[in-house]
């Protein structure tokens, strides 16, 4: 991943890293002797040689892996290597290569995703914070791009809030399990022992027992894939108002100091933390695209079951990536109140002067009447011209009188996060 810590913290970078994933082909392999010596499958005595040796760092041959078609067959013969005497040959006893990556892979993703959802918390603790203390901030609404009618900046984090809170159930569901099939599914090799070593394997790895193995079935990778998209989405969704409110023109947030500095022009404040949560959810779509292709596998084990293994890591850490550089903007953004008010049009009021004038000439031609007015210098006196008092007229033009529910939506998205916590 070419300057893929620039996207990502380094916990999370480590997290998926070629030395994680053979970590965790190692947990599968201690984890499995373990099982089947508690089984009666294999001696005690070789169970204690294997752990040991699965301890440490196990380097293996990369271009065997190559030609083998996956990192598991070298790593074995490089395990038993380390195990040596008769304890090597119950290295792997009726284990296949798939069940230690995608073994592997739940273990990875189990441990990655821990560090997602802290990063996905801390954002969600932001947006409520952010509701909470500007609940009476009024700004404008805008709707493709442009004002449209008032609201508050509060309601705008509630809407965050909430978002980030539905959008990462699918993360908080997501339910991994063991894999242990052997060479087709079956585990022949085990003899009656097999549903036996599978239970004492998923308690040791504290992983939950599938009902099957799932070799060809890719679901719930896929799963996992889709998602990873959706959290990043909605993360990336967050960043692109930021960045939509910090553009010089409408400057009602900027990004915590200290970044989004240019190369070439001194007086820059990008919004870095921002784009990069958008380039992240970026990553995260196409990874999640070749882990949701990979669902169409033949029969009992697919040719292409390696396509996952990349991509997965990826978008692991690629969301945690964007939760953590949202995380990192709205716990220091500067709020500009003044700005939000400043920029408020006149404009904002039409929709309420419409209402307010319907109950006299009907809907139809009051939304014409103030359209009309809307073409004026004055949009107040044409409120005026077009049939309201000049009270009436004031109470069009104030923002802070037409907030609706406002502020009881920022009390519902409040209550929804806090029965969450």
């Amino acid at each position: 991943m070419t300057f893929s810590r620039i996207f990502m913290t380094d916990e999370l970078h480590d997290a998926v890293s070629d030395a994680a994933w053979v970590r965790a082909m190692l947990d599968f392999e201690r984890a499995l002797a373990d099982a089947e010596a508690r089984a009666g499958v294999i001696p005690a005595d070789a169970a204690e040689a294997i752990a040991s040796a699965c301890a440490d760092r196990l380097d293996f041959d990369i271009e065997r892996a190559r030609r083998a078609g996956n990192p598991a067959e070298p790593l074995v013969a490089a395990l038993r290597e380390r195990v040596g005497g008769d304890a090597a040959g119950y290295v792997h006893w009726g284990a296949t290569s798939q069940d230690v990556l995608d073994t592997a892979a739940v273990l990875v993703s189990k441990r990655a995703l821990a560090l997602v959802l802290v990063e996905v918390d801390a954002v969600a603790a932001a947006c409520a914070d952010l509701a909470r203390r500007h609940r009476g901030t009024v700004m404008a609404a805008r709707t493709m791009l442009q004002q449209a009618v008032p609201t508050t900046f509060g309601a705008k984090a509630a809407g965050w809030l909430v978002s980030a809170l539905k959008g990462c159930v699918g993360l908080r569901e997501w339910r991994p399990a063991v894999e242990l099939g052997g060479a087709a599914g079956t585990l022949a090799a085990l003899g009656d022992k097999g549903l036996d070593v599978l239970g004492l394997l998923a308690d040791s790895l504290e992983l939950p027992e599938p009902v099957l193995p799932w070799h060809a079935s890719r679901a719930r990778v896929a799963e996992l894939g889709g998602a990873l998209d959706l959290a990043a989405g909605v993360l990336a969704k967050i960043g692109l108002d930021v960045a939509l409110l910090a553009q010089t023109e409408v400057a009602e947030v900027r990004e915590p100091p200290g970044s989004g500095g240019s190369s070439t022009m001194p007086h820059k404040r990008n919004p870095i933390g921002s784009s990069l949560a958008v380039a992240c959810a970026e990553h995260v779509r196409g990874c999640a695209t070749v882990l949701s292709a990979a669902l169409v596998q033949e029969h009992e084990r697919g040719l292409a079951w390696q396509a996952e293994w990349g991509p997965l890591s990826q978008a692991l850490a690629y969301t945690g990536g964007a939760a953590a550089h949202v995380r990192g903007v709205l716990e220091g953004l500067e709020v500009d109140a003044e700005r939000m008010r400043a920029n408020l049009s006149d404009l904002l009021g039409a929709e309420h002067a419409s209402f307010l004038l319907s109950a006299r000439v009907g809907r139809e031609r009051a939304h014409e009447l103030i359209a009309e007015a809307s073409r004026g210098e004055s949009f107040r006196d044409g409120l005026v011209v077009a049939g309201l008092s000049e009270e009436e007229a004031g109470r069009a033009l104030d923002p802070a009188a037409y907030l609706g529910s406002a502020d009881a939506f920022v009390d519902r998205a409040l209550a929804f996060y806090e029965e969450r916590e």
